[in-house]
């Protein structure tokens, strides 16, 4: 079925990008504009909504205010609209759990016309339509397969990201080795095992780590956590450090050419990637009331450690494992292993399922 409009945007995916561009021109009446989702509605990094873990960007960073204070859509808006101004207020944080994040973009989600999950786009052409080119955008009905035609003046992917396993950790038994994209659905099955290894060194092996370390005392397994860095670094919070954030180094940053680029993201590691200190903090200090009574004797956290392989061994995964400042190799065994190994962009190509044909005026924006 063809539609004969002709949207101002068509969005392909729904995360928090799309989904504050959603809001954002809810309030502009005079543009049209529609995004879908192949996903049945919206859940936000579902596998990582550890309790009590928090956003790494205080609450302000919501999907709209930034943009527009005023905007409806806010994140204060929303506590207040759930009765929950004062406890927030009292909270008297600025960063909020991930939890609750998730149920904001979900109330933002349910109040938006524009936004359509259980439809996947699998087509975007340039086409001629009323004397103008613009793209032919094809959706299918995830649940009946039926095919509608939308035709758009811009098109925005906003396509996010996938989780990223290297070649080398994939050949364990996949009911024991998660990413921890998949974490909290395995986490019971993951808790009833004997050992379990984190693999990782960033925000979600350390509230992985964390949640597992705290629930030890109610399980009996050992726990290890891995990771090829030298150290466990803290992200860089300090004010000044923030302003590179800021509209003025985006715009400088943007400025500079492509080399210039890669070698201020090096220089930038600190500011974009990182644990949180307060998450440091808590695993040192449940670390240390163990460590009182002796209690610590099945922990292991070792850095300057790189897992080359890993492979089933029948209800085991053997891990191949290199300390490479020593340059010693060993295996260790596990049950379980819950790999912090990251993510990578998804940016449809024209290879898999959605075709582009386009001159190349396709807006791409992953987040």
């Amino acid at each position: 079925m063809e539609k004969s409009t002709v949207y101002d945007c068509i969005g392909v995916g729904i995360g928090p990008f799309n989904l504050g561009l959603a809001a954002l021109m809810d309030t502009q009446k005079s543009m049209q504009a529609l995004f879908f989702d192949k996903e049945e509605g919206f859940n936000w990094h579902p596998g990582m909504l550890i309790e009590q873990s928090d956003l790494q960007v205080p609450f302000i960073a919501d999907l709209v205010t930034f943009a527009d204070p005023t905007n409806k859509y806010s994140f204060l808006n929303y506590v207040h609209k759930q009765n929950r101004l004062y406890q927030f207020y009292f909270f008297r944080r600025f960063d909020i759990p991930r939890r609750e994040y998730n149920l904001y973009a979900k109330w933002v989600v349910d109040q938006l016309q524009s936004c359509h999950f259980g439809k996947e786009v699998i087509d975007i052409l340039e086409s001629e339509h009323s004397g103008e080119m613009v793209y032919r955008v094809k959706v299918r009905d995830v649940t009946t397969s039926d095919i509608h035609i939308y035709f758009s003046k811009h098109i925005v992917l906003g396509t996010g990201s996938i989780p990223f396993i290297p070649e080398n950790l994939k050949k364990g038994n996949q009911n024991n080795v998660v990413h921890t994209s998949e974490y909290l659905p395995h986490a019971n099955r993951i808790k009833n095992s004997g050992s379990i290894v984190v693999v990782g060194s960033g925000q979600s092996a350390a509230e992985v780590f964390y949640e597992l370390l705290e629930d030890q005392k109610d399980y009996d397994y050992t726990l290890t956590w891995y990771t090829r860095a030298a150290t466990f670094s803290q992200l860089e919070m300090a004010k000044l450090g923030q302003e590179v954030f800021s509209p003025d180094y985006v715009r400088y940053f943007h400025g500079l050419d492509y080399e210039k680029r890669k070698e201020a993201l090096e220089r930038l590691h600190t500011v974009r990637n990182g644990v949180d200190r307060d998450t440091l903090v808590r695993i040192y200090d449940l670390l240390y009331n163990r460590s009182v009574e002796g209690r610590d004797k099945k922990i292991t956290i070792q850095p300057l450690t790189e897992v080359e392989e890993i492979i089933a061994n029948g209800h085991e995964i053997e891990l191949t494992c290199l300390q490479w400042e020593k340059e010693e190799r060993y295996t260790r065994k596990a049950e379980k292993v819950v790999l912090a190994t990251g993510y990578k962009p998804h940016i449809p190509d024209g290879s898999g399922t959605l075709r582009i044909n386009s001159s190349g005026k396709v807006r791409r924006n992953i987040r």
